[in-house]
């Protein structure tokens, strides 16, 4: 099951957010990495009530944009751009 998002939505759904642990598997690195990325506004996220999640079509979003590309994202600039 390498590469699988487990999540809590109904089969056949998608999920429209991710944990940062959920991110940080798909990404292949810490969750240390993605919530710093967070706090210097490097990363997309939405903050409730302290927990932070990230939307899903955002990540969608990012890895469109470097499949159309061809190239890679940088996603500080990317996100800076999308705001």
């Amino acid at each position: 099951m390498s590469g699988l998002v487990m999540s809590r939505e109904p089969r056949g759904e998608r999920p429209r957010f991710y944990s940062v642990a959920e991110v940080a598997r798909m990404f292949g690195m810490s969750k240390v990495t993605v919530y710093r990325a967070i706090a210097d506004g490097d990363f997309p996220a939405v903050k409730i009530r302290g927990r932070l999640i990230v939307p899903a079509q955002a990540v969608d979003a990012m890895v469109e944009a470097a499949v159309s590309a061809q190239s890679v994202v940088d996603v500080a600039a990317w996100s800076a751009e999308g705001a």
